[in-house]
């Protein structure tokens, strides 16, 4: 089954996700689901109040903490439900082919691992609605559907912009092997420009790959370009990206070399808080 799946939640990023599959659904012509993920978590468990209460009001103060929390967990559905109700309206009017709502009960990362086998692309914001905006944290789940996920992963920025071009982060590793084969292949940027740029010297050997990967999206009919520029992969591909306008970044999520580094641990953090434009995540396993 072709669908893009989108997950979405109470974030200001929200939007933006929309936007983002919307787009995409009408690129490529896939169909569109839009997943809420409704992870209501119940209370503390009561203290033991034994010694303290009499059982005929220990009884009557568990009763009342389970009405409460089945209250909760209803009144959390219902909030998820309405909140895409309205991503629908809001995705059809942007273009979404045939766009439905899935409302789902768990985590985020139980819904990805569920709902990806039909999918061929996942977006997801850059953070979520639990996570620290001010601090410019990235949202904690964030890492673990992009080490977990087997489809390609479209990170929103906060504002959508339909991309005029990509940059693609090329090491000559696996994923970016299968970024480059799924950009050839797809619909999703046709007749967007794509540069192919490498944090190193053209002397470094990876010239004759980077030509052949150019050679393949040049017959797909991309505009292509290519540049070698020296330094660490967070500078070069920051600064890169800021001076050509690019409006979509696309990287191997565990590929080799110093952009392996980059996209693990606290650098790959710095690297997505760093760059403000949209990000597309290529895996090894990336089907």
């Amino acid at each position: 089954m072709d669908r893009i799946t989108a997950f979405i939640d109470q974030s200001s990023y929200a939007a933006s996700v929309i936007e983002h599959a919307a787009w995409a659904s009408a690129a490529t012509g896939y169909g569109l689901d839009l997943v809420h993920a409704v992870n209501h978590r119940r209370g503390p468990a009561p203290v033991d109040l034994t010694g303290a209460i009499g059982l005929g009001a220990r009884s009557t103060l568990m009763e009342s903490l389970t009405k409460h929390d089945e209250a909760a967990a209803r009144l959390a559905r219902e909030a998820g439900q309405a909140l895409l109700d309205e991503a629908v309206a809001r995705a059809r009017e942007k273009g979404g082919v045939d766009v439905k709502a899935r409302l789902r009960t768990g985590d985020l990362l139980s819904a990805v691992e569920d709902t990806e086998p039909g999918s061929r692309l996942l977006v997801l914001g850059k953070r979520g609605e639990h996570a620290n905006f001010a601090a410019g944290h990235l949202g904690s789940n964030l890492e673990r559907v992009a080490r977990a996920a087997s489809r390609p992963i479209l990170v929103a920025n906060r504002e959508f912009a339909r991309p005029q071009h990509a940059v693609i982060a090329f090491d000559g590793g696996a994923s970016a092997g299968k970024a480059v084969s799924h950009l050839a292949k797809g619909k999703l940027l046709r007749g967007a420009k794509i540069t192919l740029l490498n944090a190193g010297s053209r002397e470094d050997g990876l010239a004759a790959e980077m030509d052949a990967a150019a050679a393949i999206l040049t017959e797909a009919g991309h505009t292509v370009d290519t540049a070698f520029r020296p330094g660490s992969p967070e500078s070069v591909i920051t600064d890169f990206v800021g001076e050509v306008g690019a409006d979509l970044l696309v990287m191997g999520a565990y590929g080799h070399s110093r952009i392996r580094t980059l996209l693990i641990g606290s650098t790959t953090t710095a690297m997505m808080r760093a760059c403000r434009i949209p990000v597309m995540l290529f895996r090894p396993e990336t089907v």
